[in-house]
Parts: structure tokens; C-alpha cells; sequence
């Protein structure tokens, strides 16, 4: 399948669903931007204190860092989303927020995360490019969990691994594809990323399902 028709598939997902992907991601840029912010702001003391200091405290910095690690299945349950309207289900907001129901799982989600950064942050001590080819290799493994929630978080990396031989440049040009769309919506003051996000996420989920997925062993 070629990457304009793997788009084509991701707008086709999103006709009539383009009202409730945005209010997704306004709900998204609220809890994982805006809240975040807020929470800043209160612990240093007020706005006034915020937006005069030159450094933060370390302790509203480490109170950052672990509501930005709590927020992570929060985020990831985003890619999750636009995978089911890809599989032809509706935009739906409360998944994003009852992942935390599941203690287990969101904990995997943050470890999974965790990994990855380190990973790649291990593989870009050598050179960029080493790092942008392991981020791409590992790129499919929170979509795995999904569909595989029995997979722990390394395990997840490397069947990611290993699915992603021969599609990390197919993956890069996908990437690619959309610098003209990233160009515009700066030009609009970022309001185009609330149509754009959910057009790259369900062309991302579209990419695993034609590519990845289907690289499942039969059952027998």
C-alpha cells in the first residue's frame, strides 16, 4: 500500500468524525499543556512569582516531572483512540481518562515510555541519526500494546523491533509527508494542529495496521 493511499484510508476514517476529533484535542492540549502549566503556576507561588522567576524550585521541578510520568498513559491512549476510528469505531474521550482505572496497565505505559526515552536517548549519544532510526524502530510498540496487553514494555520494544525491519524509511516518508501541513498550521497560530494531530495519528494507526499487524502469526 502506498503512503498517499495509507492517508487517503486515515481521512476516509475521519469523515464525520472531524467535530469530536477536535474536541479531543482540546481536551488533550488542556490536561497534558494548559493544567500542567496551572499546577506550575500555584506551587511558585502565584502568577506574579511564576512569570518573574529565571529558574524553577526543584521542588515544583520534581513535581513536574512526575505529573508529566503520570500523564503518560494519558497520552499514549490518545494514538490508541485514533486507532479504533481507523477500525471504523468512534472518537472517544473517556478511554483517555479510565486508563488509570488499570493501575497495571498505565504503570507498563509509563515503563514503556521510560525505556524508550532511555533507549533512544542511548543511541543518540553516538549520533543523531542512530537515534532517529531506533525511535523509529521502536515506534510501534505502544499500538502492540494495545492489541497485546499480555506484552510487557521490553517486550513490546523489540517485537516493535523487529516488525519494523524493512518499514523504518516507509515510516520516515510518512513523516515527511506532513511538513507542509506542519508548516501551515504555524502560519495559523497552531489552530491547524487540531485538524492535523488527529489526520497524522489515524494515518500513524493506519500505517500499523496494513503493516504491522498483519504481520501477526496465524493461530492455530
Amino acid at each position: 500500500m502506498t503512503l498517499s493511499l495509507l492517508r487517503r484510508e486515515a481521512r476516509e476514517a475521519l469523515k464525520g468524525k472531524w467535530g469530536s476529533a477536535v474536541l479531543l484535542m482540546l481536551v488533550y492540549a488542556f490536561v497534558t499543556i494548559v493544567f500542567p502549566i496551572v499546577v506550575e503556576v500555584v506551587l511558585s507561588g502565584g502568577w506574579d512569582v511564576w512569570i518573574e522567576q529565571e529558574n524553577v524550585t526543584i521542588s515544583v521541578s520534581i513535581v513536574s516531572l512526575l505529573l508529566s510520568l503520570a500523564l503518560i498513559p494519558f497520552s499514549v491512549v490518545v494514538y490508541w483512540v485514533f486507532l479504533d476510528v481507523y477500525r471504523h469505531e468512534p472518537v472517544r474521550i473517556s478511554p483517555m481518562f479510565t486508563v488509570y482505572q488499570n493501575g497495571k496497565l498505565s504503570l507498563k505505559l509509563i515503563g514503556t515510555s521510560v525505556l524508550f526515552g532511555i533507549f533512544v536517548f542511548l543511541w543518540s549519544l553516538l549520533l543523531i541519526i542512530p537515534g532517529i532510526i531506533k525511535s523509529l524502530s521502536y515506534s510501534q510498540a505502544f499500538f502492540l500494546l494495545k492489541d497485546h496487553p499480555e506484552y510487557g514494555a521490553l517486550q513490546a520494544i523489540s517485537e516493535s523491533k523487529k516488525r519494523m525491519k524493512g518499514y523504518k524509511g516507509k515510516l520516515f516518508l510518512l513523516y515527511l509527508s506532513f511538513i507542509g501541513w506542519g508548516l501551515l498550521s504555524i502560519i495559523t497560530f497552531g489552530i491547524g494542529l487540531l485538524w492535523l494531530v488527529p489526520y497524522v495519528y489515524t494515518s500513524l494507526a493506519a500505517f500499523y495496521d496494513q503493516f504491522i499487524r498483519t504481520q501477526e502469526a496465524p493461530v492455530e
